[in-house]
């Protein structure tokens, strides 16, 4: 076959192609037409949405957690969590926005309901704490495993100090191992606490927690 014949060959299929894409559009223009519509009509509905309503409710939102992140600084933790009269506390805001409020909110909450003792509405807001830093979520984790530590359920603390500490690899972890090494003294799992200790010698020994760490190594092993 010739190159001339390809080419005329070619051509043909285009136009056939052409001509039924042509009669297709004018047979359903209608249809095409409503469908088209209907995804403006949509885009425009959801551009609204994010403009008119969700941005300023976020925008509220955040400016509502002004007063009750005063009170959380100032060690206020009731007022920071239940309000005071005047101004929301997080347990509203929360309420009222959810995640508008941003991630923090939960974190607030969770560590105001801590200090109140009480631990299981702690962990219901804790939990809900899905921030992208991994610091504040380690953070997170380890205050879970201090409500679990406050209800005396030891194996369930310990658990979340070792999370908390394996989620981010920093001086903080120290911390979170030094935790759960004491709930397993309390379980009296001297071979774990040992581990977490010996952890923390090795991994993290110029840390406060490293620094003092040879006494509570020598407390489980005298004790064996």
């Amino acid at each position: 076959m010739s190159e001339n014949k390809k080419n005329l060959d070619a051509e043909q299929v285009v136009g056939e192609a052409t001509i039924e894409s042509v009669k297709f559009i004018e047979k359903y223009k209608k249809q095409l037409l409503a469908a088209l519509l209907a995804i403006v009509i949509i885009a425009l509905a959801i551009f609204a949405y994010d403009k008119f309503y969700s941005e300023p409710r976020s925008e509220e939102a955040m400016a509502q957690t002004f007063v009750a992140e005063q009170y959380f600084r100032a060690d206020s933790f009731a007022l920071a969590l239940n309000g005071d009269g005047n101004s929301l506390g997080f347990e509203d805001i929360i309420k009222e926005y959810g995640h508008k409020a941003g991630d923090a909110v939960y974190m607030y909450a969770g560590i105001c309901a801590l200090q109140l003792k009480d631990y299981e509405k702690a962990i219901s807001y804790l939990t809900k704490y899905d921030g992208n830093d991994p610091i504040l979520k380690a953070r997170s984790i380890s205050n879970i495993g201090d409500c679990y530590a406050g209800m005396a359920k030891f194996k369930e603390a310990a658990d979340y100090y070792v999370k908390a500490a394996k989620h981010a690899d920093n001086m903080f972890a120290a911390r979170y191992y030094l935790k759960a090494g004491i709930m397993f003294e309390e379980l009296g799992d001297k071979a774990q606490a040992l581990a977490q200790y010996q952890t923390i010698k090795d991994k993290y020994p110029q840390t406060e927690e490293g620094y003092q760490i040879n006494k509570y190594i020598e407390r489980v092993k005298i004790s064996e």
